[in-house]
């Protein structure tokens, strides 16, 4: 392949007898797919498509590739000869036939938007026409792609609805791993999902005479294939629903090979990748967790885990956690919320700090940031809430001024709209304690004293194994992660450009936080939210973290706004 040269890794797929639809498209959506997008130096997106046409194969994958030469680089070799026991158990109930096509020309339309950047809602359905036709053998295609440029791909931009033309050139057509030696022209052309197919303008850019004397003399065979768009991979795995289908439909026994775990049982279906970038779980109720890993672009590793709502187009509410805590300290309220509202899709994530990360203090904006780029990942548009607690508290108002176009409305609980010198040195003198002890003061030291002063002392009495949960969650916080990541909490001041947010606010407090000071703070700039302030809500018998205290009173508390 030449280097630097454009082009596509197109993929035509038809699942035996035998593999159900479900297991093809959880595996396809949730493993193989998102491994490829993260790969952008390679894949600058993936789409699947469904025939329209009643012909096999039924499935088209397409992938745009940055420069055809990776296809040959170790980087991709290896992705494909490391796969797991369960892709390579899937893949061989599915007849599959790549082709690697090189880019000769394009055209699109001024209202062209690159497929990856619209909404799923909006993309699903576009339809996308293939044709293949295949080259005389020794003739010189240069003819061809001419005949393409100067008139057939001009006729087609007449076409009500016609969006883009490309043309791809396969000297050697991969077909299950063998080379191909005639030249074939492959032309794909996107259209909105209301189009001019068929019509007037369509039949006659396939009716000129140059077409005719083109085909005659250089064309041997053609084939003509139409798709509609169903699905647009990203770099994070979100395919709840043929999970759950997998879990309530299938009756396989699991199995372990190698260390991965493969299961198909009438209670359990679980997969677990062998680096441990994803792990799907679901069960024959119906419930569905994902969890999986992206990067932020300064190389962050993002955990994240969604559940709920199975549907693709499920309301999501995020949540992000405090300093030193991980996602799971949502788990009390997450259980209540996935039992009163079924209708919500549910995100969690490790905010930066949580694990290791880059050697850099981090701000209000990167948190906000990260949240932005794991969203993006998702394919969420907008979140329909966002709630934080602590440094997620204060993120989440920082989410909400710096991108209130993904963002319905926020709950932001036990928190400061600003920081001072004070309460830097604090956290200097904390980060200090974690170091000390070749980083075991984290656990001896930090640990212990950080939940005795969070929790109320209602909860640090009754409520011991709650204590004892969060005391082991703070001691497991990575040290360099919990130095650069308090940083975000230097120094800060939201106070002023909080009145101009326009998103809707809830703020949430505990009681006994800092001794009351904190309920008195955020009574203080409640007010500043927006043209018409924030309502605040104060949960008794709780401190810092009343949603690991008190999580049905908390609960009860936004209910209402949620």
């Amino acid at each position: 392949m030449a280097d630097n040269v454009p082009g596509m890794l197109y993929v035509t797929m038809e699942p035996q007898e035998g593999l159900s639809l479900d297991q093809f498209h959880e595996w396809y959506n949730n493993e193989h797919g998102p491994t490829r997008l993260r790969l952008p130096q390679i894949f600058t997106n993936g789409l699947r498509y469904q025939a329209t046409d009643g012909q096999q194969p039924t499935f088209l994958a397409a992938y745009d590739v940055t420069s055809m030469s990776h296809l040959e680089t170790p980087t991709y070799l290896t992705l494909r000869a490391n796969r797991s026991p369960r892709e390579a158990e899937t893949i061989g109930q599915v007849d599959v036939v790549r082709h690697f096509l090189d880019l000769v020309a394009t055209k699109q339309s001024e209202e062209f938007v690159p497929i990856e950047e619209i909404p799923d809602e909006e993309a699903e359905g576009l339809v996308l026409v293939s044709v293949q036709v295949e080259l005389r053998e020794g003739v010189d295609e240069k003819e061809v792609i001419r005949w393409y440029e100067e008139e057939h791909l001009e006729m087609l931009a007449k076409v009500p609805g016609w969006l883009r033309s490309r043309v791809y050139r396969t000297p050697s057509v991969i077909e299950n791993g063998v080379s191909g030696h005639a030249v074939k022209i492959v032309t794909l052309h996107d259209y909105a999902k209301e189009n001019g197919l068929g019509g007037e303008e369509h039949t006659a850019s396939m009716s000129t005479p140059w077409r005719d004397a083109i085909f005659a003399k250089y064309v041997t065979a053609k084939t003509r294939r139409t798709y509609e768009l169903f699905y647009t991979f990203g770099p994070a795995p979100r395919e709840l629903g043929a999970l759950s289908r997998v879990a309530s439909s299938s009756s396989i026994a699991g199995m372990s090979i190698d260390g991965a775990l493969l299961s198909r049982s009438m209670s359990t279906t679980s997969f677990t990748a062998l680096d441990g970038s994803l792990a799907t779980i679901a069960d024959a109720s119906g419930d569905a967790v994902i969890t999986s890993t992206i990067y932020a672009p300064d190389g962050l590793a993002i955990p994240y885990r969604l559940e709920g709502n199975t549907s693709p187009k499920a309301p999501t509410v995020a949540f992000a956690n405090s300093l030193l805590t991980s996602l799971h300290m949502w788990d009390p309220l997450v259980a209540i919320l996935k039992k009163e509202r079924p209708d919500l899709r549910i995100l969690r994530f490790d905010t930066r700090g949580r694990h290791v990360c880059p050697a850099k203090g981090a701000t209000l904006e990167i948190l906000a940031d990260d949240l932005a780029t794991l969203l993006n990942a998702l394919r969420v548009t907008k979140l329909r809430a966002l709630v934080g607690v602590s440094m997620g508290g204060a993120t989440t108002l920082r989410f909400a001024l710096r991108h209130p176009s993904r963002l319905e409305k926020f709950i932001a609980c036990d928190f400061n709209a600003s920081s001072s010198a004070t309460n830097t040195q604090a956290w200097k003198d904390r980060t200090a304690v974690a170091e000390s002890d070749n980083g075991e003061g984290i656990k001896t030291q930090l640990a212990p004293v950080t939940v005795s002063r969070w929790f109320h002392p209602h909860t640090m009495a009754e409520k011991k194994d709650v204590v004892e949960w969060m005391t082991k969650m703070v001691g497991e916080n990575s040290v360099q992660g919990f130095r650069y990541g308090c940083q975000a909490l230097w120094e800060y001041d939201m106070r002023e450009e909080m009145r101009s947010c326009t998103v809707k606010g809830l703020f949430v407090v505990g009681e006994g936080d800092a001794g009351g000071a904190l309920v008195k703070a955020m009574d203080g700039f409640k007010g500043n939210l927006g043209a018409e302030g924030a309502e605040l809500k104060i949960v008794p018998l709780t401190g810092h973290l009343p949603m690991c205290e008190a999580p049905e009173e908390v609960w009860a508390a936004v209910e209402g706004f949620l």
